[in-house]
């Protein structure tokens, strides 16, 4: 990693109950894998210096049936309070002499190592870095060690855009080609992506 990235961890948030798919998502097939298994192999690809993964309502599934080779697996009972319980329930695993956290969606398999990379190697040491697609700003986002406070006090689904928001000024937006990957949250979604 750059001078600016001394050292990296990412976390897979994978922690949800997978209510409106009416079954753990985490273990559908895709690509060959499993959807988490795919966003685990994306994340392996990125060269983190640490990789965890976030896991609550479908834990025994996904513990059965996906590859966690070489993430460290963080158990969030509270998945049901949203992303941002998921976000504190990991913090404390973060090594100490990681510099910066990138957060990666468990149900975004379109995510790419490339999006990764380019997102901190553009980051400039910046306090937040997203991607800025075509259409919109998405994941992954990054966190200088400075943030990780305000990340263990978010609460909710959307507690990590009420923080980009209210940081604006300290948020760099890396240019990414293409429309944000599609995260899988419903039947429709999970047809879209496999096609």
């Amino acid at each position: 990693m750059s001078s600016l990235n001394r050292s990296v961890a990412g976390l897979v948030l994978a922690a949800g109950g997978s209510s409106r798919m009416g079954q753990p998502k985490q273990v559908l097939p895709y690509d060959g894998t499993t959807l988490l298994g795919r966003v685990l192999d994306n994340a392996r690809s990125c060269g983190f210096d640490q990789l965890l993964v976030a896991l609550g309502g479908a834990a025994g599934h996904v513990l059965a049936r996906v590859d966690l080779t070489g993430a460290g697996v963080v158990h969030n009972p509270l998945y049901e309070e949203g992303c941002s319980s998921s976000i504190a329930a990991a913090l404390p695993s973060v090594d100490p002499r990681c510099d910066v956290l990138v957060m990666l969606l468990g149900d975004q398999p379109g995510v790419t190592p490339t999006a990764v990379r380019t997102r901190l190697a553009r980051r400039h040491g910046a306090p937040i870095a997203v991607s800025r697609y075509d259409d919109g700003i998405g994941h992954p986002f990054a966190f200088a060690r400075e943030v990780f406070g305000e990340l263990a006090e978010l609460h909710g689904d959307r507690g990590v855009w009420k923080l980009i928001e209210r940081r604006a000024d300290d948020v760099v937006e890396v240019r990414q080609h293409g429309a944000i990957p599609r995260d899988v949250d419903t039947w429709d979604d999970y047809e879209a992506v496999t096609k």
